[in-house]
């Protein structure tokens, strides 16, 4: 056998190993996927869940020291500043999952043409 026959059998080799591990690559499961409509209400939440626990701390506060609703106004304030930056957060983590799912993606097309 001459090197050339070598070569070109190496080749089909490896291009016989990257189909076998793309069958056998993990599935993502469908209940992992979250659709637009979700993480628009885990936002939601989030928001939400900030201002109902700043009004409780702040009615609460109020009802002990028998104040006028500034502790009230204050705490929805604050809460609803705590929900604002989770919903930011949640939303730069989604990013960020979309762009290395994108790279990713970018990368295993580049896998591709170099075998063909």
């Amino acid at each position: 056998m001459s090197d050339p026959d070598q070569q070109q059998q190496l080749e089909q080799l490896e291009a016989r190993i990257k189909a076998v591990k793309k069958r056998s690559a993990p599935k993502p499961r469908a209940d992992e996927h979250h659709s637009q409509a979700q993480l628009a209400w885990r936002m939601v939440i989030e928001l939400v869940a900030g201002l109902g626990i700043g009004f409780g701390i702040g009615y609460g506060l109020d009802v002990l020291f028998g104040t006028l609703p500034i502790f009230m106004v204050l705490f929805v304030m604050l809460g609803l500043a705590a929900g604002v930056k989770t919903m930011l957060r949640s939303a730069q983590e989604i990013q960020e999952k979309k762009m290395v799912e994108m790279t990713g993606d970018a990368s295993d097309k580049d896998d591709r043409n170099e075998g063909a």
